[in-house]
C-alpha cells in the first residue's frame, strides 16, 4: 500500500494464479475514491457556487480533504 495514495480502492485478485492483480491494473487508488466523494458532496451544495468557472478550486479541495482522511487512517 502507497503511504501517499493508500493503494488500491477495491484491490483485484488474479484468480486463476491466487494473486493480486500488477499495481497498473488496481484501478483508482484510495485517495482518488475519497477525493470522489468528497467532490460528490461539494458539487451536491446548491449553494457551491458552481457558476464560478475555477472548478479546479474544487478538485484542490476534495484532494486536500482525501489527503486528511489517509493522514487519519495511519495515526
Amino acid at each position: 500500500m502507497s503511504k501517499k495514495t493508500g493503494g488500491a480502492a477495491f484491490p483485484g485478485l488474479d484468480y486463476y494464479r491466487s494473486k493480486p492483480l500488477p499495481q497498473e491494473a488496481q484501478g483508482m487508488t484510495l485517495r482518488d475514491y475519497f477525493a470522489a466523494k468528497v467532490i460528490n458532496g461539494i458539487l451536491s451544495d446548491p449553494n457551491a457556487g458552481l457558476l464560478d468557472d475555477d472548478l479546479s478550486r474544487y478538485a484542490r479541495i476534495a484532494f486536500k480533504a482525501a489527503d486528511a482522511m489517509l493522514k487519519a487512517r495511519s495515526e
